[in-house]
C-alpha cells in the first residue's frame, strides 16, 4: 500500500500542480497584503488617527447608516453592529496589527471557495485523467485489487489536501510577516458568538489567544477542503472528462456561495453540502444561512456527504468496466 501511495504522490508532484498552486497563492497573498496596507492608509487619512477604537466606532456608525436601506442584509448588519459594540465594551481589538490578524482574515475569506478550488484542481482528475490517457488499464493489470488501488489514490488525495493547507499557511505567514510584522499571536480574540431568532447570543462568548483561533480556522479549512476534494474524487470516477468534472464542481461551489445568501426561507436547503461550507461563520458569530443551523449540524451534514461520496466512488470503481 505504501508503494501505491508513493506512486500516486509521485504522479501528482510530477504534474507540477503544487507549483502552480503555490504561485497562485503567492500572487493573491501579495495582492491582498497590498490592498490591506492601502486600506489602513486610507482609514488613517480619513479618521486622522490609528486608534482602533475610533476606527471601530466609525464602522458602527457607517453600519447604522446602512440599516435603513439594507433590505435582506438588515439582520446580518444588526448582528455585526452588536458584535463590534461588544468588542468596544470589552476593550478587545478585533484587528490587532500584525501577520496573525491578516492570516485570520485571509483564511476566513478563503475557506469556503478559494481553498476548495485549489483542492479541486488536484482531485477532479485523479482517475478521469488516467482513463482518458489509457494508463488506468496498465494500473489494473498489476496483481493488486481495485479497492487497494482506489484507496491509495484517496490516501494520496488526503495527503495532497494537507499539503495544500500547509503551503497556504506557510506562504500566508511568510508574506504577511514581511508586510505587517510578527506581533499579535497572543492577542485576545472573542469567539463563541451565536444567533437565535435574528438576535445575537453572547452567553457562550469566550476569549482565546489569536494563535488558538487560527488553529481552529485551519482545522475547519482542512475539513472543508477534504469534503470538496472527496466529492471531486467521486466526479473523477463517474466522469471520463476532467473538464466536465471540474465544471460540475465549480458550478456547485458558485451555487453554494449564491444560495447561502438566498435560502433563508428554504429549510430543506440546509442539507445541501454547498450551503454548509461556511463553517468559519459559526466561530466568528455570523448569522447562519438558515435559522437553526449550528457548527455541529453542518459538520455532520458535510461528513455524511463525504461518506456517501466514498461509498459511491468505491462501488462504481470496483464494478464498472474500465475502457
Amino acid at each position: 500500500m505504501i508503494n501505491l501511495v508513493q506512486n500516486e504522490m509521485t504522479k501528482l508532484i510530477g504534474k507540477r500542480r503544487f507549483i502552480i498552486i503555490s504561485v497562485i497563492i503567492v500572487v493573491l497573498l501579495s495582492m491582498f497584503s497590498y490592498a490591506q496596507v492601502k486600506q489602513s492608509e486610507s482609514t488613517k487619512e480619513r479618521l486622522g488617527t490609528v486608534d482602533w477604537r475610533a476606527e471601530l466606532q466609525q464602522q458602527i456608525v457607517d453600519m447604522q447608516n446602512r440599516l435603513s436601506s439594507a433590505g435582506q442584509w438588515r439582520e446580518q448588519i444588526q448582528i455585526q453592529i452588536k458584535q463590534s459594540q461588544y468588542y468596544l465594551d470589552h476593550d478587545v481589538n478585533p484587528s490587532e496589527p500584525g501577520a496573525p490578524t491578516f492570516i485570520r482574515g485571509f483564511v476566513q475569506n478563503s475557506a469556503e471557495l478559494f481553498l476548495p478550488l485549489l483542492v479541486m484542481i488536484i482531485a477532479v482528475d485523479l482517475v478521469s485523467s488516467e482513463r482518458s490517457m489509457g494508463t488506468i488499464k496498465l494500473l489494473l493489470t498489476r496483481p493488486v485489487s481495485r479497492f487497494r488501488i482506489l484507496l491509495s489514490k484517496y490516501i494520496a488525495l488526503i495527503l495532497s489536501v494537507s499539503l495544500v493547507i500547509f503551503l497556504f499557511g506557510s506562504l500566508s505567514y511568510l508574506i504577511s510577516a514581511v508586510m505587517f510584522g510578527n506581533a499579535g499571536w497572543s492577542a485576545p480574540v472573542l469567539t463563541g458568538f451565536s444567533t437565535h431568532g435574528g438576535e445575537l447570543d453572547i452567553s457562550g462568548v469566550r476569549l482565546v489567544s489569536q494563535w488558538q483561533y487560527i488553529i481552529q480556522q485551519f482545522g475547519l479549512a482542512w475539513f472543508i477542503s477534504l469534503v470538496v476534494g472527496t466529492l471531486s474524487f467521486m466526479l473523477s470516477i463517474l466522469m471520463r472528462s476532467s473538464a466536465a468534472g471540474m465544471g460540475t464542481m465549480l458550478a456547485c461551489l458558485i451555487a453554494g456561495a449564491i444560495l447561502s445568501n438566498m435560502v433563508s426561507s428554504w429549510d430543506s436547503a440546509k442539507y445541501l453540502f454547498m450551503v454548509n461550507l461556511g463553517l468559519m461563520d459559526f466561530i466568528s458569530g455570523s448569522a447562519p444561512p438558515i435559522e437553526g443551523m449550528t457548527l455541529g449540524f453542518s459538520l455532520a451534514v458535510l461528513a455524511a456527504w463525504m461518506v456517501g461520496s466514498l461509498l459511491v466512488s468505491f462501488t462504481v470503481f470496483m464494478r464498472k468496466d474500465i475502457y
